[in-house]
């Protein structure tokens, strides 16, 4: 397995529960090392362009709404494919067919308000790292 690197958002939702570090320390227990954080308000536009690959879908404007509903926590994560253990840890979009015990089965209010995001394939993740974090200006141990 390769050493992989994706990012992580802990979404409004998440964060207004107080929940960022419970999430971080199930990545921290599963192997995965936060290289980068920050907590940010996302614009409208800024969430915009993030989604943009879901702009002709019926749910895009709900998801700008709801991404700029209130602060965000990003991240990069790294370690050993990052991005499926990442995916596996998160569980299903709906918390309602998420695994018991993954975040958005304990975290998540709906298949909206659902706690977390993923990258979901190495090049999404250098692009997603890429829009948070420019330049690469991410720690490695």
């Amino acid at each position: 397995m390769a050493i992989q690197r994706t990012l992580s958002i802990i979404k409004p939702d998440a964060v207004a529960k107080n929940v960022i570090g419970q999430i971080i320390a199930r990545f921290e227990g599963a192997g995965l090392k936060v290289v980068a954080g920050r907590l940010v308000h996302l614009s409208a536009a800024e969430a915009g362009q993030f989604y943009a690959v879901h702009k002709e879908r019926p749910f895009f404007k709900d998801l700008v709404e709801f991404m700029i509903s209130g602060p965000v926590f990003v991240q990069v994560l790294e370690g050993e494919d990052a991005i499926a253990k990442n995916r596996d840890l998160m569980g299903a979009t709906d918390p309602k067919k998420a695994e018991p015990g993954t975040i958005r089965a304990d975290f998540a209010e709906s298949i909206d308000a659902n706690a977390v995001h993923g990258s979901d394939a190495p090049e999404t993740a250098a692009v997603e790292i890429a829009f948070f974090f420019p330049g690469m200006n991410v720690y490695s141990r």
